[in-house]
């Protein structure tokens, strides 16, 4: 498996498909990176067509374990982030 692709990289492939600048490119990256940001942090959902849609979820409070311990103990309800893959993503990955 290769290494993932790191932001320089990311910036440097957008600008050429673009065909602009790496300074546009990594302020359209940022942009849209504060975008989502904002949406999910309120409670809202992104939807990247061909790629997915991330939202945030709400999980209940839970019985969780230290797996060190073995000990047992609540843990408070939280929120977290779910990226829901594209079926045209997963397609061009799997055909």
């Amino acid at each position: 498996m290769s290494k993932p692709m790191t932001k320089t990289q990311l910036i440097a492939t957008l600008a050429d498909e673009m065909g602009s600048d790496k300074k546009s490119a990594g302020a359209a990256l940022d942009a849209i990176c504060n975008i989502i940001t904002k949406e999910v942090s309120v409670g809202g959902a992104v939807t990247l067509p061909g790629i997915g849609k991330i939202s945030c979820r709400a999980r209940p409070e839970r019985m969780v374990r230290n797996p060190a311990t073995g000990e047992q103990f609540k843990k408070e309800a939280d929120k977290v982030v779910k990226m829901t893959i594209a079926k045209a993503l997963k397609d061009s990955v799997n055909g």
